[in-house]
């Protein structure tokens, strides 16, 4: 029995988006994955909450795709986190509703990866801006994956957008089938460093 992976999708300008088009195209109709596009379901940001909480029950794998918007998601993003994993059920004195559910985020930036390093653009690595995702999920007993990222989208051909959205749909199926490593997957910053040796011994 596979794992069911829950994407969801937060991008309040996807029509516009190049980059996450592709992407979203490249996933895979699989009855184990959940697309789920929270700005085409809750436009209003009336979240409805026990639906979602549902499907967080309903998954083992979640993960928050979206862009990266002032180095942090879309505002609907946080709304749903804000909603959703409410004190004495996602998280509080022996409370593990959500104990074992392993996340993680994927993105895109318009800055490239090397602007996000101590000594580049934005001067923080990115593990540093993800850390409020990275301890609601410690909080709420789930684990915490390295992201998978497409960065320095506006310079990107399409060529290579969708050479990572083919990453993103092998990351996908890898998952599926439970062949990873949280351990390994934990060793690296980005899950795209763990996929390189994968696709290397592949081809």
């Amino acid at each position: 029995m596979g794992n069911k992976i829950l994407i969801l999708f937060t991008h309040p300008r996807f029509e516009q988006s190049r980059s996450n088009r592709i992407l979203v195209n490249a996933i895979p109709d699989h009855p184990d994955i959940t697309f789920h596009d929270l700005y085409e379901q809750y436009a209003d940001f009336n979240v409805d909450i026990e639906r979602e909480k549902q499907l967080l029950l309903d998954h083992d794998i979640i993960i928050f795709h979206h862009p990266l918007y002032w180095y942090s998601a879309p505002a609907l993003l946080k709304q749903w986190i804000d909603m959703v994993l409410e004190f004495g059920w996602a998280y509080g004195h022996g409370v593990a509703t959500l104990k074992g559910k392993r996340v993680f985020n994927v993105f895109s930036s318009g800055g490239p990866r090397e602007s996000y390093q101590f000594n580049g653009r934005n001067h923080y690595p990115i593990h540093d801006f993800l850390t409020p995702f990275e301890q609601t999920c410690r909080l709420c007993h789930m684990d915490y994956l390295p992201p998978f990222a497409v960065q320095g989208t506006h310079r990107l051909k399409d060529d290579e957008i969708k050479a990572h959205a083919a990453d993103y749909a092998h990351l996908l199926s890898l998952m599926i089938v439970g062949a990873f490593s949280m351990e390994e997957m934990q060793q690296y910053p980005y899950l795209n460093d763990w996929l390189a040796p994968l696709k290397a011994t592949n081809s």
